[in-house]
């Protein structure tokens, strides 16, 4: 069964706190958007590597995307580099647990404008970034433009574009709520030549803030396999952002 293996709120709780070993990088995610649609939990589980279990709040699986800006990244012993640690991120993701019920992130793809930065992810942390060229301005009116174009496939069927700008306030995600199973997640799962592997961030709790949307589009899923739901996002969140530490890989039991 799918949801056999699901989490308790007391390992969801654990998997928030940092790992006991060095970091490895430093870096800001700063003007996230979150936007959240049901889908289909047996579509998202065929989807997963062996070892992966996908994760439910209520019964729903969800297919996230999310765009935000990368600052200051740069190796634990190094300084920020001008050029080179600032650049933008969309990524489409689903949530996941292993067999011990160590709630994470399954990523489907990383797009980001930096090319040098998408070699070391898919090397180091054996991620699936793509190089794409990508631009985000704010308007007049205070709405952020998101746009994103995959550079190893130049037609439109391969861009997204998104339209948001933040609302009003929300308090922080509590722990058992839809927000929180969404966007307070501290582990990621990685699948390279040697298995599984299992990441960790740690950062704040995420300010949090109502969206206004007003451009979406599904492209991102349809290039990522999945059928788009043809309908607006079911869950939208908007974050200005939180400072991060990265952590190595870990294997994972299968």
């Amino acid at each position: 069964m799918l949801n056999s293996l699901r989490p308790t709120e007391a390992q969801r709780l654990a998997a928030c706190e940092p790992p006991a070993r060095s970091a490895v990088m430093y870096q800001r995610w700063s003007d996230l958007l979150f936007l959240h649609w049901h889908y289909a939990a047996d579509v998202i589980q065929a989807s997963l590597p062996p070892g992966l279990f996908v994760d439910t709040h209520d019964g729903h699986a969800y297919l996230g995307v999310v765009p935000f800006a990368m600052q200051r990244v740069r190796p634990r012993c190094l300084p920020a580099v001008p050029g080179l640690s600032d650049f933008l991120e969309l990524n489409l993701r689903t949530y996941v647990h292993d067999r011990a019920g160590v709630p994470g992130v399954w990523f489907y793809s990383l797009d980001a404008n930096q090319w040098l930065a998408v070699e070391i992810a898919r090397r180091l942390f054996h991620l699936p970034y793509e190089h794409a060229r990508m631009s985000s301005h704010r308007d007049a009116e205070g709405r952020t433009h998101v746009r994103s174009q995959r550079m190893d496939a130049p037609t439109t069927s391969a861009s997204q574009s998104l339209v948001y700008a933040p609302g009003q306030t929300r308090p922080p995600a509590v722990p058992g709520s839809l927000e929180f199973f969404l966007v307070e997640r501290y582990r990621l799962y990685a699948h390279g030549p040697s298995g599984l592997r299992r990441g960790a961030v740690a950062h704040e709790p995420y300010p949090l803030c109502q969206a206004d949307v007003t451009g979406v589009d599904e492209q991102l899923l349809a290039l990522n396999g999945f059928t788009p739901t043809g309908r607006p996002p079911d869950h939208v969140l908007y974050s200005p952002g939180v400072d991060v530490t990265v952590f190595p890989l870990e294997r994972v039991r299968v």
